[in-house]
């Protein structure tokens, strides 16, 4: 990270800017990613050893120092292969996809030849339930005809895009957990158009964030993930690693964040004081630290919980790491932007685009609204009123 990701940052932005073209893939990218491969620093988020050579299979807890450390810089993940959202569709395909399926689109991806999109937010309602989504996807022989209109579906418009997980209603009559269904789409594919790529705050992502219209879109039948009304278990089964990837470089960016924060305030002097010398700005730096080091311990209790007792049984740990750790990155990031000042909010340094990303993950994987209902849901079983007729 010190040697070679963090000084190919300016150059990453350099070869964007030189391009023209927001999604345009930077040289110095695949540069990197071909020395993390030969360091075999490569696919360290996946768990299953078995699953392609470069895998190392590491547990949550031994990939969560290495996802922080990832998490500094936001270029890092997608050059050791360990960038959203191809980890977690390479997770669903890994669990849930036959051996055509893998040998199709999971080998590229584990090798990081191709990259992937997972189109399951919805603009006209709200997706944070995820039984609101109404993009049909009907049979038709032995083909299904998908129908519908997502956006929020990272990765839409990187140029090493071929395929997405798209996730839609298949049995409207069905329990409201099996109406559900997902389906590989070639990006490639009649009737897929990516309408645009939606800003973060004004950020153009290099992935992108695209509004993706599916019209009369025709795959084949063995294109369905797992079985038909599966879509809802297999969502449920992504999301809680990708929650907390999520929690665990966010930590690495309020650690980076901090870090600015310590060098301004010792650099920058007010009327005849180091700003590091002000109360309230030594405040801010402690209550960081002790802040970061809480959610760290959350989120390696929370790791240690998905290794021993599985993802379901970490599932109020999961949702309070992915509500606590963004919330302490947007602090921390808060007050190292106040200390730089003007730069703080220009692009000279990373600390806006830090604080657009920290607020967007609050929303990111379920929002923080979600979230709490499963921890305050989960709080309140423990605690059942007493029967009343006993």
């Amino acid at each position: 990270m010190d040697d070679r990701v963090l000084p190919a940052e300016p150059v990453y932005e350099a070869q964007l800017r030189a391009a023209g073209d927001p999604h345009h893939q930077p040289a110095v990218m695949e540069q990197l990613k071909e020395e993390a491969r030969d360091r075999g620093l490569w696919n360290l988020f996946h768990p299953h050893a078995d699953v392609h050579p470069s895998v190392p299979g590491l547990s949550n807890v031994e990939y969560a120092p290495l996802a922080e450390i990832m998490g500094r810089s936001r270029i890092a993940p997608e050059a050791c292969n360990c960038n959203a959202p191809d980890t977690g569709n390479m997770e669903v395909l890994t669990l849930f996809g036959t051996p055509e399926q893998r040998e199709r689109w999971l080998d590229p991806l584990l090798e990081g030849s191709i990259r992937s999109a997972f189109a399951m937010t919805e603009p006209a309602v709200a997706s944070s339930d995820a039984t609101n989504i109404e993009t049909r996807i009907r049979r038709d022989g032995d083909e299904y005809v998908i129908d519908g209109r997502k956006w929020w579906t990272t990765g839409a418009l990187h140029p090493n895009l071929r395929v997405f997980i798209v996730m839609g209603e298949t049995d409207p009559d069905a329990g409201r957990h099996r109406r559900q269904s997902m389906v590989l789409v070639p990006a490639d594919t009649p009737g897929v158009r990516v309408l645009r790529s939606l800003p973060v705050f004004g950020y153009q992502h290099q992935e992108g964030h695209g509004e993706v219209l599916f019209e009369d879109v025709r795959v084949p039948v063995d294109h369905v993930v797992a079985e038909e009304g599966d879509g809802f278990r297999i969502a449920q089964a992504r999301l809680g690693p990708g929650r907390i990837h999520h929690a665990m470089r966010t930590i690495g960016l309020a650690e980076r964040a901090l870090e600015l924060l310590c060098l301004r305030a010792q650099q920058r002097v007010t009327f005849g004081r180091p700003v590091s010398s002000r109360a309230n700005v030594q405040d801010w730096i402690a209550d960081a630290r002790i802040d970061i080091e809480m959610i760290r311990l959350l989120t390696m209790k929370t790791a240690w919980l998905m290794d021993t007792v599985g993802n379901q049984h970490a599932r109020t740990e999961i949702a309070a790491i992915k509500v606590a750790a963004p919330a302490v990155a947007q602090r921390v990031v808060d007050a190292a932007i106040q200390v730089h000042g003007g730069a703080g909010v220009s692009d000279d340094f990373p600390l806006a685009e830090m604080y657009a990303h920290a607020r967007t993950m609050r929303m990111v994987d379920g929002p923080d609204e979600v979230h709490r209902m499963t921890i305050a849901r989960a709080e309140l079983a423990r605690h059942p009123l007493p029967d009343a007729a006993g």
